[in-house]
């Protein structure tokens, strides 16, 4: 990534051929227990940014993802779910990366805390100067320093398309757990939805070469089976962009 500091053009080839054209938005990991070879870094992607004149939220969907407009769809598609009707005091996200999707919750509620999971140390000290949210610690599979029943929307976006089945999982259980009843669960996932035998044919020709980490597949089924049993309801499904194809977002409630 030494040529970001060449010009635009040559960073968003050399960031391109490092994401592989899987469309994640993922990070240098301290702690990553996904399995995912390469990572976004901070440096490059943020001087990159500012190169390009762009937030670098956008420049993530426009640039290196080459899906513009990708996050603030999803963060739509929400908004007219009702996602953010009761103004959520406290949020919860996990992975937020470069926070393209934790700065446009922001402009659609104000919560009074927002708490973080990211491994990765650059990126989390980022959002902690930028937004003022607080940082936990974080293994990798829990949100053991979150009080049960005390979050009112928890979310994860272009997560558990790229961590193993157990990782995933083991946070479907922490999610509904910290979860106060009456609040929401977001989270995307590829489902068999996404996953019709052409969109396989272009993942296993177009995706990135040599990380067959990703894109991590999760039974729709299971998720919703799941949890139900922990008390949470599905609500909405819709696809949303990611590379060369699409992810599932889920909408859960968890019973009053």
């Amino acid at each position: 990534m030494g040529a970001a500091g060449k010009g635009t053009s040559a960073v968003k080839s050399g960031v391109k051929r490092l994401l592989g054209r899987t469309g994640f938005d993922i990070v240098r990991s301290t702690n990553n227990r996904g399995g995912v070879d390469d990572f976004i870094p901070f440096e490059a992607t943020m001087r990159a940014a500012r190169s390009a004149g762009l937030p670098v939220g956008d420049y993530i969907d426009e640039v290196m993802n080459g899906t513009p407009g990708a996050t603030q769809s999803t963060i739509d598609e929400l908004r007219a779910l009702g996602v953010f009707a009761a103004g959520p005091k406290t949020v919860l996200e996990i992975g937020p990366g470069s926070g393209r999707f934790l700065e446009k919750t922001l402009k659609e509620c104000s919560p009074g805390r927002y708490e973080i999971y990211e491994t990765a140390a650059p990126w989390a000290d980022y959002l902690v100067d930028a937004f003022g949210v607080v940082a936990q610690p974080t293994a990798g599979c829990s949100l053991a320093p979150t009080p049960d029943n005390s979050v009112d929307l928890v979310q994860a976006h272009k997560v558990f398309n790229t961590v193993t089945f157990l990782s995933a999982s083991r946070y479907f259980f922490e999610m509904a757990r910290v979860t106060r009843p009456g609040g929401r669960i977001v989270f995307d996932v590829m489902t068999e939805t996404c996953l019709d035998p052409a969109t396989v044919r272009t993942w296993a020709t177009e995706g990135g070469p040599g990380h067959d980490s990703y894109p991590a597949a999760m039974p729709r089924g299971t998720c919703v089976d799941l949890f139900a049993t922990l008390g949470c309801s599905l609500e909405a499904g819709f696809l949303a962009p990611m590379g060369v194809a699409s992810t599932e977002v889920l909408v859960f409630a968890k019973d009053a």
